[in-house]
């Protein structure tokens, strides 16, 4: 009977146990699936926040690419972002410290829009500026082609003017003679015959240039190419003349006509073709012709 009593009491004991591990257990677990919901919901919150940094800091990339001249003020607000975006990173993820990140990303929200307005109202104010300096640099521009204007045309005339004041030579002729002993020259077309070379040609008026000592080059290039009579080089700037003999003469505001002998070097005959003859009033081409000698 008293073993029965015990029987009974053992049964009841381990009931009551194993009701109580049921319990606990039940509990324990549902405590776990508790804690790992909240642990899933602080970890998509985590990421929604840096999903808002990283907008914020693209909205501030654009801001700052639009300014051709670097505020200040919005790199370093972008600045302030980018490091509580890599604190982020690292950061527990609890109900404190998302609490914490939530705070200060409502404060840079509240910056930033302040500072994107301000950036808007500069680039309003740009934009006037810079409409307002293209409207000057256009008037700028016309006012410098005018006057580009005006000095092309200055220099024009006044190129016209130096041009014009220069003497020239006309009716210019080259042919051979004969030179006599009694000093008279006859004219030849052989070149076997031909002692020299005379050329002539006239100096017209010219009221641009004032009277006094003047002087031509004159230049006679044989068939083979050589410069005949003195063959000395006088030097223009860069350019290098080759001429035969210098024509000297006094201009008297006047026509005048000229004439000059060039001989051949040494006893040398004149060769038979064609011969060509020019006048430099310095560097400048101011006639030419030619002859030939048979």
């Amino acid at each position: 009977m008293e073993n029965n009593k015990n029987s009974m009491g053992l049964k009841v004991a381990l009931g009551i146990a194993l009701v109580l591990f049921l319990g606990t257990a039940f509990y324990t677990m549902n405590l776990y699936k508790s804690s790992e919901k909240v642990q899933n919901d602080l970890t998509e919150q985590k990421q929604l926040v840096m999903n808002d940094l990283n907008a914020m800091a693209k909205q501030y990339d654009i801001a700052i690419s639009e300014n051709d001249v670097a505020n200040k003020d919005l790199i370093e607000a972008r600045a302030r972002i980018q490091d509580l975006i890599d604190s982020l990173k690292i950061s527990e993820t609890n109900v404190k410290s998302l609490w914490s990140y939530k705070q200060k990303f409502i404060s840079l929200q509240k910056e930033m829009d302040v500072l994107l307005a301000e950036n808007d109202k500069l680039k309003v104010e740009n934009s006037y500026l810079a409409t307002s300096l293209d409207s000057t640099r256009v008037r700028l521009e016309e006012r410098t082609i005018f006057t580009d204007s005006l000095l092309i045309q200055n220099n024009a005339l006044a190129e016209v003017v130096s041009n014009a004041a220069v003497l020239g030579a006309v009716n210019m002729k080259g042919f051979g003679v004969i030179e006599r002993t009694s000093g008279k020259f006859i004219p030849t077309e052989r070149a076997g015959r031909t002692d020299k070379i005379r050329v002539c040609f006239t100096v017209p008026k010219n009221k641009l240039v004032k009277s006094g000592d003047q002087e031509l080059y004159v230049q006679v290039i044989d068939p083979k190419n050589n410069t005949l009579g003195m063959n000395e080089q006088v030097r223009f700037g860069d350019k290098t003349l080759n001429y035969s003999i210098v024509s000297k003469f006094n201009y008297e505001n006047a026509s005048l006509d000229i004439c000059e002998f060039v001989s051949h070097k040494g006893k040398a005959d004149f060769q038979k073709g064609r011969y060509i003859v020019n006048v430099f009033n310095a560097k400048d081409l101011v006639a030419t012709s030619e002859f030939t000698l048979k």
